[in-house]
């Protein structure tokens, strides 16, 4: 694989109980400025001929897909001895990765219906295949939900079929918790008063995924590991170093943060939060140094991640008023650091790419 190039390539299983810009900052960490946040949006002119119709609660951004209303979303019934069923024994199915989706639904079943994974009624049908989402489920599309539902129901089917479909956390799962768990409720941001609530809404909380969030919605993404390691690519939702403050092992990785969410303290979780934000540890100079301090770490030849889209990697980030009719040109994964990392998110929200990846990367 080339550095720089651009290449393109069939959670866990829920316990289902009954139910340029580097960080956020406070007001940096809880705003993402730039064509990835949200500043001013397309057709707020004045004009009402102008301005779009979006759905109530709907945070308009670059990316409008026709929204998803509750009775279309899939719904899902999980079977737990289905969730624990082992795969086979013998060979592993194929691996893929899944990049950031924001509640994207449409594009994300299209994506995987093109790698078939899933048919064209959106159930799995590949078989033994194993499957990785990188997290960053919900906020700025419009059925953040409803994506929660299909990995669900994914995780259930894939099981079922001797293959697995599992997702990580991300740092828009710790926000929306967050603002379910503690609102209004004042932060130690060390930059002023805070938030999860005010947090949440600046970077592209909507409000029909809170108004549908249920118990075992937030009981699932509060299990979600933040890391694993597959076939010696080591996998994590965020280009950031800030796993090392969390253990020396994986394990132990998984263990704290989980630990840390279920304590339910708002400062303890909000620091959880603004460490997931950290982006760009190994994209400039002593960048492949930084991937290698993870492997050395924590297992694996590889880092496979996502959260900073592409474009910005690239310094590429498109028209934010697209006034050129086309968002960046994504066409595949991004491999930089030496060859050591590889970049997933696509830039969906900017009217990328919904990136979904066999693995190994073919040269």
């Amino acid at each position: 694989m080339v550095e720089g190039s651009m290449t393109q390539g069939a959670g866990q299983g829920p316990e289902v109980r009954t139910p340029t810009v580097r960080d956020f900052r406070v007001p940096a960490y809880v705003h993402e400025a730039g064509p990835y946040g949200h500043t001013a949006q397309p057709g707020q002119t004045g004009d009402p001929a102008e301005t779009p119709e979006y759905p109530e609660g709907y945070t308009p951004t670059q990316r409008d897909l026709p929204v998803i209303n509750r009775g279309d979303t899939l719904q899902v019934t999980i079977d737990p001895e289905a969730v624990a069923a082992e795969p086979p024994a013998g060979r592993p199915g194929p691996l893929f990765v899944v990049g950031d989706v924001h509640g994207y639904l449409d594009e994300l079943l299209a994506a995987l219906r093109e790698k078939g994974l899933v048919d064209a009624a959106g159930n799995w049908s590949a078989g033994t295949a194993r499957l990785w989402f990188l997290g960053d489920f919900t906020d700025r599309g419009p059925d953040g939900i409803g994506v929660i539902d299909l990995v669900m129901r994914l995780s259930a089917e894939a099981a079922a079929a001797g293959g697995y479909c599992k997702a990580l956390m991300g740092n828009h799962e710790l926000l929306l918790l967050g603002a379910k768990r503690f609102g209004d409720t004042p932060v130690n941001s060390g930059a002023g008063t805070a938030t999860f609530q005010a947090a949440w809404l600046l970077n592209g909380g909507q409000k029909t995924d809170m108004d549908r969030l249920q118990d075992h919605h937030l009981q699932w993404m509060a299990r979600l590991d933040a890391m694993e390691e597959v076939d010696g690519h080591l996998l994590v939702h965020s280009d950031t170093t800030a796993y090392r403050d969390y253990g020396d092992s994986i394990e132990a990785v998984n263990d704290t943060i989980r630990e840390t969410i279920t304590r339910n303290d708002a400062d303890e979780v909000w620091d959880l939060f603004r460490k997931f934000t950290r982006r760009f540890s190994f994209r400039d100079e002593g960048g492949a140094d930084a991937v290698r301090s993870l492997l050395d770490v924590y297992g694996g030849t590889r880092i496979v991640h996502g959260h900073s889209p592409i474009p910005y990697l690239l310094g590429e980030v498109g028209s934010e008023d697209g006034e050129d009719g086309s968002g960046p040109s994504v066409e595949g994964p991004y491999v930089y650091a030496d060859g050591l990392a590889v970049a997933m998110d696509g830039g969906v929200t900017m009217a990328g790419k919904l990136l979904v990846q066999q693995l190994p990367l073919q040269s």
